[in-house]
């Protein structure tokens, strides 16, 4: 797939602008430990992409502007940050994969596309910290179901309504992200339309 100059200009704007977001609300949020934040960024990182999805309609862009985005992760205070990079890196694949599998940018498959890849955030752990960190996955599920119990106020022996509670949270804040970038893509297309024309 070969993009045009335009093309890569998008994807450079709309990962400068994920990027953006993740180095500097992503370091406030974590600094804050507010509940949810690095779902909350992935939700608004992949709103953008996903914008950028409509600006350059072709396979692939969304994982290009993920990797503009993880590279740019590079340049957070305390130098190079492997494992959120990772998650922008993954983030963005899943997305692509979502629209990829449901053709043509739409509706249903921008929410597709948010919720797999908001679902990432509450994954991603397990893989950096449990596969490859060495923490082992039943260590990560430990932290995962004694975080929940902190932020829901369910009982730890609750495990399986805590997943569902973070699975479902996850989930719609993928579907919210999803909407968001097609009803805003949709508009701001609309109103640069007589300017490209002209």
């Amino acid at each position: 797939m070969r993009y045009t100059t335009r093309d890569l200009v998008y994807i450079g704007v709309f990962g400068a602008l994920w990027g953006a977001v993740e180095i500097s609300l992503g370091s406030v949020l974590h600094a804050l430990s507010v509940p949810f934040s690095g779902a909350v960024l992935t939700g608004i990182g992949l709103t953008m992409a996903l914008v950028g999805r409509l600006f350059v309609p072709r396979p692939g862009s969304v994982l290009l502007i993920g990797l503009v985005t993880a590279f740019l992760k590079m340049f957070s205070l305390g130098g190079i940050v492997v494992n959120p990079m990772i998650g922008i890196a993954a983030e963005a694949v899943l997305a692509e994969l979502a629209l990829t599998a449901l053709g043509r940018p739409s509706r249903p498959s921008f929410v597709a596309a948010g919720m797999l890849a908001v679902l990432w955030a509450l994954a991603h752990p397990f893989f950096t910290s449990g596969i490859l960190g060495g923490q082992g996955l039943a260590t990560v599920l430990g932290w995962t179901l004694e975080k929940g119990t902190r932020v829901l106020g369910i009982t730890p022996s609750a495990a399986a309504a805590i997943l569902a509670l973070l699975i479902g949270i996850h989930l719609l804040i993928g579907a919210v992200a999803g909407l968001l970038a097609w009803d805003v893509g949709r508009a701001v297309e609309a109103r640069l339309r007589p300017v490209r024309r002209a």
